[in-house]
């Protein structure tokens, strides 16, 4: 069974630099029946304004996962790793025993949209670290393409957590699937576009889950970018 949470029930926060969408609680965003699903703790659907962002704060045992939708994202860290973040690209900051960091739309002219992700890690007290990789549009075409994984499989990013992270880019009539095994969970988020699963129709910001065993069925309706979550 498929459970559906629409773009327009989640929570929302507007500070004018900002607008972030919270599909699970988050800061002043509390709802006791969307804490998370699984290991999956949060999907922040982020737009920062140009020239605005997020200063150095910090974080600890979390595996922090970056997504870029569009425009260029500029990141910082104290272990002192650097970058621009544009579409296509996926970063994964490993917390544990603590680290700092800052975001800031690397644009004076153009906002920035991304989805940053927080997922539970496997184990708490390690060592910080940091991956960034790039995906094209190709490798993400009518195919899921594995974007993270717990051992980098595919030559996709490690993870500290039994979660697969995979994405894909549908076109009107591209139609793929993902097999859910037995003991595992799915959660598909609409980035952008609109899609068919399972005969429910979701649009751009729409999740749902599953922890039924079995195959589901993706189709563009119009172009679509898609991420699935398989998760223990």
């Amino acid at each position: 069974m498929l459970r559906i949470r629409k773009a327009n029930d989640r929570g929302h926060a507007n500070h004018g630099w900002l607008d972030s969408h919270h599909t699970f609680s988050f800061a002043d965003y509390y709802d006791p029946a969307h804490m998370g699903f699984r290991g999956l703790r949060v999907i922040n659907d982020d737009r920062v304004a140009e020239g605005g962002g997020f200063g150095a704060h910090p974080h600890r045992d979390m595996e922090i996962v970056t997504y870029v939708l569009e425009g260029a994202l500029e990141h910082k860290d104290s272990m002192g790793n650097g970058s621009v973040m544009r579409p296509g690209d996926v970063q994964r900051m490993s917390a544990g025993t603590g680290v700092r960091h800052s975001e800031y739309n690397a644009s004076t002219e153009e906002p920035v949209h991304f989805l940053q992700i927080w997922i539970m890690p496997d184990k708490l007290g390690i060592a910080p670290s940091y991956a960034q990789k790039t995906f094209t549009d190709d490798e993400k075409h009518a195919k899921l393409r594995l974007l993270a994984s717990p051992k980098g499989d595919d030559g996709s990013i490690s993870l500290n957590a039994d979660t697969r992270l995979y994405a894909t880019l549908l076109q009107k009539g591209d139609k793929i699937e993902h097999a859910v095994a037995p003991g595992r969970h799915a959660w598909i988020h609409v980035a952008n576009g609109k899609i068919v699963l399972d005969g429910q129709t979701l649009e751009a910001g729409d999740g749902a889950s599953t922890s039924d065993a079995g195959t589901l069925h993706l189709e563009g309706i119009e172009r679509a970018e898609v991420l699935v979550f398989d998760l223990a």
